[in-house]
């Protein structure tokens, strides 16, 4: 069996980021500052190099020998350079001036002659420093030059290399531990939502989709399993009334049997025994024709496909099924005292011929059988909201309030003693229930007790 793959840690990657963010963080700012520093340190150093050589340029205007005043003054640090108005190196306090190319082309010597003043810093032949240029054009036409070397970025970068190190080092330190708390902090709200509760809330707007999804998924979990527990219950339930509905007729059949096989029973009461075991026999075949047909409509509706068991759909006119159910069971209805009536439009829909008939006729069969002596019952066939439907109503003796919202329950029966005696199996109007949602039909009840009963069903 595969090893299951551990998710990714919330906590490590906010942890890994926010120390790399500092870290990264710490060194762009020491870099910008080595740089910023720079920058104003030479624009000082500029600023004093510029005074510089305007003092000395001074000098030498007053002077007629410029080469003898320079070479006799001591420079430090600074480097002083003379250059003829064509470019030639007249004087180099750092240098042999006769080895020294044409400096002409040189910035701050170019600016010196055209304007007046030259400005210009290039990098240092010593590594990691620059070196800064200040040029200005004496009376004589000349142009004086100054240079100094100054340390750049890069050297102070290089010559606090330690410190900058250590800097780095308490920097991520800090930052592990900011970032530890931090991410405590950020977390713990979010491992601590209580995905078991139904009004769990979300510590952050960001979470508010997740958790709201959650707490939804959690109401559907719950309805599916009281879905499951209420279908198992009817399964239990169910399978307990089949038991007994099937072990009624079966113990009936058995004993009148017995007795005529045993020649217990008088000659004359053998017609009454075979007459029940008749009836018996009858009502046992009805039943098991329900349960088998309620069977299928389950499994229809449990895998979705409407034609593996029933067949395909086909043209059917309504008002057509109604006379047919009226034909079969006029003489039922002539015995009972019952007037059977059809009305309506011809209504032809999609749908599967027998079903419909098994609806019509148990919407028709309960309306006879809980009717009274001289009653009727009356089937239309009659648009309804602008949709084909069927209503079936009589004038018997009506459904209690509180029963009629169970009447379409499989074996519910208003009353048991009444229905075994008219020969009803309890699944007549569950099967109705099943038959019109395989229609996609809607189906309605209006009942007063004492006058009648009427069912509606509507379909698409």
């Amino acid at each position: 069996m595969a090893a299951r793959k551990r998710g990714v840690s919330l906590s490590h990657n906010m942890f890994v980021a926010f120390v790399a963010v500092c870290t990264v963080a710490a060194l762009v700012v020491t870099a910008a500052s080595a740089y910023v520093y720079e920058r104003a340190f030479l624009d000082d150093e500029h600023e004093q190099l510029a005074g510089e050589c305007q003092t000395l340029a001074s000098l030498l205007d007053s002077t007629d020998n410029d080469e003898e005043v320079l070479a006799g003054l001591s420079m430090g640090s600074l480097r002083a350079t003379l250059v003829a108005p064509d470019g030639r190196v007249l004087f180099d306090s750092g240098a042999d001036a006769a080895g020294l190319p044409n400096h002409a082309d040189r910035p701050e010597v170019s600016g010196a002659l055209a304007t007046g003043t030259g400005s210009s810093e290039r990098s240092s032949e010593t590594v990691g420093y620059v070196s800064l240029y200040e040029a200005r054009r004496l009376d004589s036409g000349d142009v004086l030059r100054i240079s100094v070397d100054r340390a750049g970025a890069a050297s102070f970068l290089t010559r606090d290399l330690v410190l900058l190190v250590v800097v780095a080092v308490c920097v991520v330190a800090a930052s592990w531990g900011v970032s530890r708390l931090l991410v405590g902090r950020f977390v713990r709200p979010i491992l601590e939502i209580d995905a078991t509760r139904a009004d769990a809330s979300a510590p952050y707007e960001e979470l508010e989709p997740l958790v709201s999804r959650l707490n939804e998924q959690r109401g559907e979990l719950l309805e599916r399993m009281s879905a499951i527990q209420d279908a198992d219950d009817m399964r239990r339930e169910f399978t307990a009334n089949v038991t007994h509905e099937l072990k009624t007729p079966i113990a009936s059949i058995s004993g009148a049997s017995e007795l005529i096989r045993d020649g217990i029973c008088r000659p004359e009461d053998v017609r009454g025994f075979a007459g029940r075991i008749y009836d018996d026999a009858r009502r046992l075949s009805s039943l098991v024709s329900d349960i088998l047909m309620l069977s299928k409509l389950d499994e229809t509706e449990r895998v979705g496909d409407r034609t593996s068991l029933f067949g395909p759909d086909e043209q059917v006119d309504l008002l057509a099924v109604a006379h047919d159910v009226e034909r079969r069971l006029a003489p039922k209805a002539a015995r009972m005292g019952v007037t059977l009536h059809v009305e309506g439009v011809s209504y032809v829909i999609q749908g599967n011929a027998r079903l419909l008939d098994e609806l019509v006729s148990n919407l028709v069969e309960n309306a006879i059988r809980y009717n009274r002596e001289g009653g009727h019952v009356y089937v239309w066939v009659l648009p309804h909201d602008g949709r084909p439907s069927i209503r079936v109503s009589d004038t018997g003796i009506g459904i209690p309030g509180e029963a009629q919202k169970k009447v379409f329950e499989r074996f519910y029966r208003v009353d048991k003693g009444r229905s075994r005696d008219m020969g009803g199996t309890g699944l007549g109007l569950a099967i109705v229930k099943h038959a019109a949602a395989f229609h996609d039909a809607d189906v309605s009840l209006a009942s007063k007790l004492g006058e009648g009963t009427s069912v509606t069903v509507t379909f698409p």
